[in-house]
């Protein structure tokens, strides 16, 4: 039922925040690991190859790509609540394998869950926040979502990082996450459906629903701004899957303690999260295109900075450039997704969006894991800066912006011109 529904942030403020609130347990979940595990590796495990000690992050993507599709699929059937609480169950096991792993396939199990938990939660997170505010404040939304998500990821890896140095690594991973799960699970069981919003928002402009299949064949390159956002995405989660398994073994590589590489890595994803209360409102006002290309040629000169850097100044400066300019895209990608995706399907098109980007930690760690076997972890991080770089020019060609200026003001219509391209091409035959 829809009657009485009201769109907006300031009529949904109370959910609005308790999602924001839920999606920060989300993003500590993961954040736990980001300092501990990639060092536990070869101090618990004995594995000296990067590529091999990266393979919790190949499963860890690879479930998270396929939940954040089944996710969209089943969101799009009016099942939003009963995601997010079938995403927390799964965590609830994931510290308990950590804890008692007796060898690192167990970790590389955890982290499956680990992904499959997150493709359903923050998913739909972000999905239930754009039913809320409607069409008019999704930069905002997706702003505030993102700012929550990665600061928490970022305070997080800092405690672990402390937790692991005092307590150990494993302790650090399994009491920590009991405690984020547990709590996560409570606070999501007072979330309330968002399906009847997106159905008030559809009303009066009723569209077939497309097959996840033609979702897919689209964004693989002929829609030009489906394949846009897709590859951006993809391309940010490879440089944060570097990030995530690379940098500490960078910084403890250059003589850092576990303490200090804690410190260090947590402020990129604290930059990025703290920034995006701003990037995402931002987007609302001046477009997605220019935010997104800015956004990814900064992280490209960023990474290149860190591993130029020898003073740990540097790369601390390196590293706020690298979240400034992640927290120019993250949040515009997903409010791109929105403008362009009606909301009948926009379950279908965030899946499969989510479903690329998360295809780049796999990427990544591969990607990172062989070059920093074969020519060290410096060169693995210049070479993925590169590549950020060029996906940023590959956006300024190909992109439609979905956002368009009208007279130095965001046009306030409730169906950019954009979707009736998109449109067109979902009306035609596959």
């Amino acid at each position: 039922m829809s009657e009485g529904v009201v769109l907006g942030l300031r009529a949904n403020w109370r959910q609005f925040t308790l999602l924001v609130v839920v999606n920060a347990f989300v993003g500590a979940m993961v954040g736990l690991e980001r300092t501990v595990l990639p060092v536990m590796a070869g101090t618990e495990f004995g594995i000296t190859s990067a590529t091999a000690a990266l393979s919790f992050l190949v499963t860890f993507g690879l479930a998270k790509a396929a939940t954040n599709l089944a996710a969209g699929w089943i969101v799009d059937r009016g099942l939003r609540r009963p995601v997010l609480l079938v995403g927390w169950l799964l965590a609830l096991p994931v510290p308990v394998l950590i804890l008692n792993a007796p060898s690192w396939a167990w970790i590389v199990a955890a982290n499956a869950l680990l992904g499959a938990q997150q493709g359903l939660t923050w998913s739909t997170t972000v999905i239930m926040k754009i039913d809320l505010v409607g069409p008019h404040r999704r930069g905002l939304a997706m702003g505030l979502n993102e700012f929550a998500g990665y600061v928490a990821v970022g305070i997080a890896g800092l405690v672990g990082g402390f937790l692991g140095a005092t307590y150990g690594g494993r302790a650090a991973l399994g009491f920590g996450g009991l405690a984020v799960a547990t709590g996560g699970l409570a606070l999501s069981w007072f979330v309330r459906d968002t399906t009847a919003h997106a159905r008030v928002e559809a009303r009066g402009n009723a569209v077939a629903r497309p097959p996840m299949r033609r979702v897919l064949k689209r964004s693989l390159w002929a829609d030009p701004s489906l394949f846009s956002i897709s590859q951006a995405g993809l391309v940010n989660n490879l440089n944060d899957g570097l990030a995530w398994g690379v940098f500490p073994l960078l910084f403890i590589g250059a003589g850092l303690s576990l303490r200090e590489t804690g410190l260090v890595t947590a402020v990129y994803p604290v930059t990025w999260g703290l920034a995006q209360l701003v990037t995402g409102a931002l987007s609302d006002r001046w477009g997605r295109k220019r935010m997104i290309v800015g956004g990814m040629l900064l992280q490209g000169a960023a990474l290149i900075g860190v591993a130029e850097a020898e003073a740990i100044a540097d790369r601390v400066l390196a590293l706020v450039g690298l979240g400034i300019g992640t927290a120019l895209v993250y949040p515009t990608l997903l409010a791109a997704i929105g403008d362009v995706a009606h909301p009948s399907w926009r379950g279908a098109a965030m899946g499969v969006y989510r479903m690329w980007r998360d295809l780049g930690y796999v990427a990544g760690a591969l990607l990172a894991g062989m070059l920093t076997d074969a020519f060290g972890a410096p060169a693995a991080t210049t070479t993925i800066g590169v590549i950020t770089a060029m996906s940023g020019l590959g956006v300024a060609v190909r992109l439609r912006e979905t956002r368009p200026m009208s007279g130095g003001l965001i046009a306030e219509a409730a169906s950019p011109p954009e979707r009736g391209v998109l449109m067109a091409w979902f009306e035609r035959p596959v």
